[in-house]
């Protein structure tokens, strides 16, 4: 044998060893996952079987099964916020509205177009612009009815947030709205359609602000904290805030449960005052509606108003005490159907727009809302949401998205401005457009012709309260001499 020969003879015996290892690892990886599995199949068997014996054998006293049977009395959500204050002996702040399942717009169905009124045709445009303020000197036009509701720079939201809320709104061709805090210029800038509240505090009237406002909402109270006050929390750490505030070293940043601008003045006078120096934009006040609803807007009526927003008990906030959201103000669904009843009663519904939100998540609710009467809809957590989305797994797991959003939130710098403007953005458009679809459907093609018409209820408490017909009862016959659609007399 030569040398070569020899050494092509060595090198085919390493091959050979070459490819065993790693197929010899490959097995013993495959058994020991096997092991592995087995191991765990075990340790679960016993596990479980030790779980059911301790159910069926342990007294009730000492079984597991009682932390189940007592858990569903009050339920996890309690027994955790119970824990809580159990635990800190402080005052709770819930973020994001009441747990609670209020009455709600569920119960409401429309009407489709088929032969007894006919459909429109499927690509006709649908006129979905409304206009807000219509008797003032420059009412608002909005290309969508929904609108983005107040949440605060500084008591709420990161500056990244509000930001991508207003440039969101604008790309949509809506509103946005400032909230309670300080009015960032980069809101304006972003959203010619802004919104600018009056808040209940010494830093509302920015007069540069309201130069700059396409609405002004004088903020009276809001469904998730009614209208009581309370500190700014997060302007006792952070002097930006404080300077932005106009609060100085050592003072509390307060909103009051009462306007300080209406203690010299009556509400009529500061809705002529913010007219005339907005150059006649629309004023409007927004309300946490309970039983005296209706005399809450008989003194808005008296104080010239050109809008009235409504925020139902179902409404979120950054934090407020569980209490006011679960156990005060009435349900969005029992606010609209007063307010639009009073209005038209009062004969200002014509003048008089009249926003509504609180718990309205879906392109349906908002229609929903429409039909009953309202000209525009407000929403806030579901604008959050799509400001996020695609964004959450930056503070997921570990912590709840809304630490993206949140002043003061741990990944609030995180959060990608331009990323969350286009997802609104996405939303608003699809929201609209499957609203339209829906107008269509029900023969029309305009979003302000739906009415309550176009509604049918499937219980008898919703029928009543919103004055639309029971689903399960067909409607009245028409006179017999009159004609169907189709030619054929009715009755035949």
């Amino acid at each position: 044998m030569t040398r070569r020969q020899h050494r092509k003879d060595a090198a085919r015996g390493t091959e050979g060893i070459a490819l065993f290892w790693p197929l010899a690892l490959a097995i013993a990886a495959i058994a020991g996952r096997r092991l592995a599995v087995s191991s765990v199949r075990d340790g679960l068997q016993h596990a479980v079987r030790t779980l059911m014996l301790r159910l069926q054998n342990d007294p009730y006293p000492e079984n597991l099964w009682e932390m189940v049977s007592a858990t569903r009395r009050p339920g996890p959500q309690t027994i955790l916020e119970n824990g809580l204050r159990a635990e800190h002996g402080a005052l709770l702040h819930r973020p994001l509205g009441s747990p609670r399942r209020w009455p709600n717009l569920e119960a409401l169905v429309f009407d489709g177009a088929q032969l007894a009124r006919r459909p429109a045709v499927h690509d006709v445009p649908v006129d979905m612009a409304v206009t807000l303020g219509p008797r003032a000197k420059r009412p608002l036009k909005v290309d969508i009815p929904i609108l983005v509701s107040g949440m605060a720079y500084g008591l709420a939201l990161s500056r990244r947030a509000k930001v991508a809320l207003a440039r969101g709104a604008a790309l949509a061709g809506t509103a946005s709205n400032s909230g309670e805090g300080p009015v960032l210029p980069l809101e304006w800038q972003a959203n010619p359609k802004l919104i600018v509240q009056y808040p209940r505090a010494r830093w509302g009237g920015d007069p540069v602000a309201l130069r700059h406002a396409a609405m002004v909402e004088v903020h009276l109270g809001q469904g998730a904290s009614t209208g009581v006050g309370g500190e700014v929390v997060g302007a006792r750490s952070n002097r930006r805030l404080r300077r932005e505030l106009g609060v100085g070293p050592g003072e509390p940043a307060v909103i009051y449960s009462h306007h300080d601008a209406l203690k010299t003045r009556s509400l009529r006078e500061l809705v002529d005052e913010l007219r005339s120096e907005t150059d006649g934009v629309p004023i409007g006040v927004k309300l946490a509606p309970g039983r005296r609803l209706e005399q809450d807007l008989e003194a808005c009526l008296a104080a010239g108003v050109d809008y009235i927003a409504l925020d139902g008990a179902q409404a979120a906030t950054k934090g407020s005490p569980p209490i006011l959201q679960d156990d005060f103000g009435l349900p969005t669904l029992y606010a609209l159907v007063r307010a639009v009843r009073f209005l038209e009663a009062s004969g200002a519904r014509e003048q008089v727009s009249l926003i509504v939100g609180g718990g309205l998540y879906t392109p349906g609710d908002y229609l929903k809302v429409l039909a009953l009467g309202a000209d525009a809809v407000y929403i806030g957590t579901v604008a959050l949401f799509a400001v996020s989305h695609g964004q959450v797994f930056k503070a997921m797991p570990w912590e709840p998205p809304t630490q993206l959003v949140f002043f003061g939130g741990h990944q609030e710098h995180e959060l990608d401005v331009d990323e969350g403007a286009y997802r609104l953005a996405n939303y608003l458009r699809a929201a609209a457009w499957e609203m339209a679809v829906a107008v269509r459907a029900l023969g029309k093609t305009a979003v302000r012709d739906v009415s309550k018409e176009d509604l049918m209820a499937l219980d008898e408490l919703t029928a009543r309260l919103c004055d639309v017909p029971v689903a399960h009862h067909a409607p009245a016959p028409r006179h017999r001499e009159a004609s169907s659609p189709l030619g054929i007399p009715a009755g035949t």
